[in-house]
């Protein structure tokens, strides 16, 4: 899990992330402030999970920047255990909250095969 600790500190330092882990799940709660549904997009593949996401900002008419320090995108690419699967995952997200839950491949998915003596 060490690479998913070091992609989440190479996160910009204004996206804030946690992830935490029971013994059926893993749980990914991301800091995305100005982000909804419709701007947030998260895809899960072969071991990582994408998200890619983009903040909207309404500003006044009679106002113009004269400095501007918020990312409007974020693009993120993380690396996921290898026992973490899509298969049942579920993610919402909650003024500016992505929470992003993803299943654990449990040690009963495996199958003993009943060997017979032929003899």
């Amino acid at each position: 899990m060490s690479a998913l600790r070091d992609a989440l500190r190479d996160l910009p330092d204004a996206v804030f992330a946690d992830f935490l882990e029971s013994d059926d799940a893993y749980l990914l709660v991301v800091d995305l402030p100005g982000v909804n549904a419709e701007t947030l997009d998260v895809v899960v593949s072969d071991g990582r999970v994408r998200l890619e996401a983009r903040r909207e900002k309404d500003v006044p008419g009679e106002f113009r920047y004269e400095r501007e320090d918020r990312s409007m995108f974020l693009d993120a690419e993380l690396p996921l255990p290898p026992d973490a699967i899509p298969d049942g995952a579920e993610g919402s997200i909650e003024r500016g909250v992505l929470e992003l839950r993803l299943p654990k491949r449990r040690a009963s998915d495996e199958t003993r095969i009943e060997i017979t003596d032929d003899q």
